[in-house]
C-alpha cells in the first residue's frame, strides 16, 4: 500500500518538475522539449513490456502452465496501452514541430507497426475459443513478435534518415542534458517503470484469482 502512494507521489512530483521547471534553449525544439519527459519513458515501457511479454510466452512454451500465458497477455496489453500513449505524444508533438500529426517518420512508422502487431496478437486471442490452442498460438505469435521489438524501436529508426531529433544517447554515447533534465527525466523513468511492473504484478493477480475460480 505503501509502495502505491510513493508511486503515486513520485509521478506527481515528475510531472510537476517537468511542467515547471526551465530548460536551457534547445535549437529547434525550445520548451517543446519537456515532451521527452512523458514521450521518452512510454516508448521505453512499451519495449519492456513486448519483451517481458516474449519472456513469459517462452515459458509457457517451456512449461505449459496457463499462467504464463495470461501473464504474456498482461503485460502484452499494458504494452499495447504505453505504444498508443507513445504514438500519441510523439503525433502531438510532431505537430507542433514539423506541422503535421503524421509524417511517415521511421520512429512513427516502426511504432505503428508495433501497434499492428501487438493488435493482431489480441485478434488472434480473441478469434481461439480453446484456451490450450489460444495459449500456445499466442505464445509462439508473441515470442516471434517480441524478437522485432528490439528491430523496429531501436535499430530501424537508427538506420533510416529521420526527421527526429538525435535520440537520448547519441552516435557518440553521450547524452547532452543539463544536470537538471537529466535528473527529471531518469527520474520520469524509473517511475514509470515502476508504474509498468505495478500494473503487470495488479494484472497477474487478477489472473490468479480467475484461474482460481475456474479450478
Amino acid at each position: 500500500m505503501l509502495k502505491k502512494y510513493f508511486l503515486f507521489i513520485w509521478l506527481a512530483a515528475v510531472f510537476c518538475f517537468a511542467i515547471l521547471y526551465p530548460i536551457p534553449f534547445i535549437k529547434a525544439l525550445g520548451d517543446k522539449a519537456r515532451i521527452l519527459y512523458f514521450h521518452v519513458p512510454t516508448a521505453w515501457i512499451t519495449a519492456v513490456a513486448f519483451i517481458t511479454s516474449m519472456v513469459y510466452g517462452i515459458q509457457y512454451l517451456r512449461k505449459k502452465d496457463i499462467l504464463y500465458d495470461y501473464k504474456a497477455a498482461s503485460a502484452a496489453g499494458i504494452g499495447l496501452v504505453f505504444c498508443i500513449l507513445a504514438t500519441v505524444t510523439g503525433s502531438l508533438w510532431a505537430k507542433f514541430n514539423w506541422g503535421s500529426f503524421w509524417n511517415w517518420d521511421p520512429r512513427e512508422t516502426s511504432i505503428f507497426v508495433l501497434l499492428l502487431i501487438y493488435g493482431a496478437y489480441f485478434a488472434l486471442r480473441s478469434a481461439t475459443e480453446s484456451e490450450e490452442t489460444r495459449a500456445r498460438l499466442s505464445s509462439v505469435y508473441v515470442t516471434l513478435a517480441g524478437v522485432t521489438v528490439p528491430f523496429f524501436i531501436f535499430i530501424l529508426p537508427r538506420i533510416i534518415e529521420s526527421l527526429h531529433p538525435d535520440p537520448i544517447i547519441n552516435a557518440q554515447g553521450k547524452i547532452h542534458m543539463d544536470t537538471g533534465m537529466l535528473l527529471i527525466f531518469l527520474s520520469s523513468l524509473a517511475g514509470f517503470t515502476a508504474l509498468f511492473f505495478w500494473m503487470l504484478n495488479l494484472r497477474i493477480r487478477i489472473c490468479k484469482l480467475e484461474l482460481s475460480k475456474t479450478n
